[in-house]
């Protein structure tokens, strides 16, 4: 059986290629597990796709995408509930697999603070597979829920929250005057089967496992269901708080269970590595007979000053990690294999499978990367192939097997034409990728740009789904983005369409007015420009503020060697080759008429800046130069990213500081020409606060 190449082995290019290529396939997948509860493919491949992703990003750091998988969190909240912004972002966690990457995170947490040893205290989490949520309590009063959504905003389920009966609706003793608790919300194995069984009975859809049940009962529109519904909650971290309430995670995991909350009993506090090795292998032993499904264990750093001096890494703390078990696996037959073709016009070949039950879940489909994947693992259609599952999303293809292939099985041949409009499908040199050159007639492309335009992360259109933009094309309603603004026009004659009707045309109607007002990120996202996802969006509108000025920038920086241009590829996690990304869809002009008509009809609101952006730094842009002897130049960049700044690499007059440590060489002598404030470590320490 063929392997993947080594991640050791990869050129640069390859790795440039593969890493773009993962972002989409898991962006795909998260979508269809935090949108709409409905996994199409198990933890198997999507641990493995996560674990390669993060590797290859290990070993080529300039090559991390903004719309990297580690940069993003879940998906945007349904459109069926009111949003809430989280005070504190509410973010995901990192994986590892063996003591050794739990010995290399502790490692990069010890680098990272520039200590020798690391010291550290842990505490361990069985990691429950529920609906992670965020409870808001002010003077220990409860006020309102939401679930985790994006990570900055989630889906209002109070009124469902109240309904639990183990949620504290007061806080017992002293509490700040306002609090945000994390938690999450689960359903037992025995519970989620009887669950099913009902459903059975009365005709309902089944849930795929007890964590779909649980995000299912808690998300109804009607909470007299939620009401009906076993559900259970465990309390576990911190958001947003007015005041410090525990040196250490451990004494706030006390504090939890004084407030009132239930605290997962197996929950422990450990001195070290070691004692983290032996909590996992204890926790394997005992998770099958467990009430409830976990797929591993998280491991904090017990210490909350430190945690806070970790701080954040894209999506990811850098203070906890979760350890996953090792994957299930199972055999099928890969009856054939289809090609997808993505909005940027990205090939990509899936599998689909005799359904297979893996760890619980049904598995019919699998993604199988590129065509040198293919060829790599060898695999043919009518072959019996192994599937790894690791929790329950998506599953991997490792392989086949040999005696089982049918004879006279043939190797399966990509196609080098595009499938969707005939164009020709080409592969650049060293990318892994074959795309259409189809570009705009090809219908696969227009109608994946539009689906990716009206998503969640980006316009979220409810009732605009994958179904509905289809429909609507196929009738000529729709021919580009700003068409779907004109829709409310046509609502008599989307009211008469098969399957429509007066309200749900209306509905329609009020679901697109309603978001003719959107945050300069989600409309920079929405365009679908290629390598612009959700994390490198924020960080466009942050930097430029507005519309008005982000567009005449781009203008100016189609020109190579302006200030733009330069001041573009400076912005931390953008660099030269998203630089060329974003000038080359300004340089088209059918992209700049379609992005001014869609300023003519919309109301694109300016950038806001972070929460918690101290004043002197807020909106400055700042340049780190020479060695730091109080932090790390990690840690001194993350703090003032946390703070509001802007962090570049070079010194240019748009630079407002520059921060000399020992030995500053070029960019403080440029800084000195430019007349810009030059500030050391401990004038910038002041400054900000820290």
């Amino acid at each position: 059986m063929k392997r993947p190449t080594p991640v050791e082995a990869l050129s640069e290019a390859e790795a440039a290629a593969e890493l773009a290529t993962l972002a989409d396939e898991i962006a795909r997948a998260d979508r269809a597990y935090y949108e709409r509860d409905a996994p199409v493919m198990s933890d198997a491949e999507y641990d493995a796709l996560r674990r390669r992703n993060t590797a290859i990003e290990l070993r080529f750091p300039s090559l991390v995408r903004p719309d990297s998988p580690n940069r993003r969190v879940g998906a945007a909240p349904a459109g069926g509930f009111a949003k809430l912004r989280h005070g504190a972002p509410m973010l995901s966690l990192g994986n590892v697999f063996s003591a050794e990457e739990f010995a290399e995170w502790v490692a990069r947490a010890r680098r990272f603070l520039g200590i020798q040893e690391s010291g550290f205290r842990f505490v361990g989490e069985p990691k429950i597979d529920g609906l992670s949520i965020n409870l808001t309590y002010e003077h220990g009063q409860f006020v309102r829920g939401a679930t985790r959504g994006d990570g900055l905003e989630g889906e209002d389920v109070t009124a469902n929250l109240r309904t639990l009966a183990t949620l504290p609706r007061r806080l017992k003793g002293h509490a700040p005057a306002r609090i945000e608790i994390r938690g999450e919300v689960f359903m037992t194995k025995a519970d989620f089967l009887a669950l099913n069984a009902a459903q059975e009975a009365a005709g309902e859809r089944l849930f795929a496992n007890p964590r779909n049940a649980a995000a299912g009962s808690l998300r109804q529109l009607d909470p007299r269901i939620t009401e009906r519904r076993p559900l259970g909650l465990f309390a576990y971290a911190m958001g947003e708080t007015s005041e410090r309430v525990a040196r250490t995670h451990w004494e706030y995991l006390e504090r939890l269970e004084a407030w009132g909350f239930s605290v997962n009993p197996l929950s422990r506090p450990l001195a070290d590595e070691a004692a983290a090795a032996a909590f996992q292998a204890e926790m394997a032993a005992q998770r099958a007979g467990l009430a409830y499904d976990i797929d591993g264990v998280v491991y904090k750093i017990d210490d909350l000053v430190l945690q806070d001096r970790l701080g954040y890494v894209g999506r990811e703390p850098r203070w906890a990690t979760a350890w996953k078990f090792p994957a299930e696996r199972a055999t099928t037959v890969l009856e054939d294999i289809v090609i997808q073709v993505g909005r940027t016009g990205a090939l990509t070949p899936v599998a689909r499978l005799t359904p297979v039950n893996v760890g619980g879940v049904l598995v019919t489909r699998a993604t199988l990367h590129n065509e040198d994947e293919i060829a790599r693992k060898d695999v043919r259609i009518g072959d019996t192939v192994i599937l790894q599952r690791a929790g329950d999303v998506i599953p991997q293809i490792l392989g086949m097997i040999p005696e089982r292939r049918p004879p006279h099985s043939k190797p399966y041949r990509f196609p080098d034409h595009c499938p969707a409009c005939g164009s020709l499908a080409v592969r650049p040199p060293g990318e892994a990728v074959r795309r259409c050159t189809g570009g705009l007639i090809c219908p696969a492309q227009a109608e994946e740009r539009l689906i990716h335009f009206a998503s969640r992360p980006a316009f979220d259109i409810e009732g605009l789904g994958e179904k509905t933009i289809r429909e609507f094309m196929q009738a000529g309603l729709l021919h580009g983005p700003a068409d779907i603004f004109a829709l409310p026009n046509h609502e008599a004659e989307i009211a008469a369409r098969e399957g429509w009707g007066p309200l749900s045309a209306r509905n329609l109607t009020r679901a697109i007015e309603a978001r003719r007002r959107i945050p300069l990120a989600r409309f920079i996202y929405a365009l679908g420009i290629r390598r612009i996802g959700e994390a490198n969006a924020r960080l466009l509108a942050r930097h430029y503020g507005s519309f008005a000025n982000w567009r005449a920038q781009m203008q100016q920086a189609l020109q190579i060697g302006s200030e733009a241009r330069s001041d573009l590829a400076d912005i931390v996690g953008i660099g030269p080759a998203i630089a060329q990304e974003l000038a080359d869809f300004f340089a088209e002009p059918r992209n700049v008429a379609t992005l001014d008509r869609l300023a003519g009809l919309l109301t694109i609101e300016d950038a806001v800046p972070e929460a918690g952006g101290a004043a002197p730094l807020a909106g400055k842009v700042v340049v780190f130069t020479g060695t730091l002897t109080t932090m790390t130049r990690p840690e001194a960049k993350a703090t003032a990213e946390r703070l509001g700044a802007k962090v570049t690499d070079s010194v240019s007059r748009r630079t407002d500081l520059v921060i000399a440590g020992a030995e500053a060489g070029s960019k403080a002598r440029r800084a000195a020409e430019l007349g810009i404030r030059i500030l050391t470590e401990q004038e910038w320490r002041e400054l900000a606060g820290i």
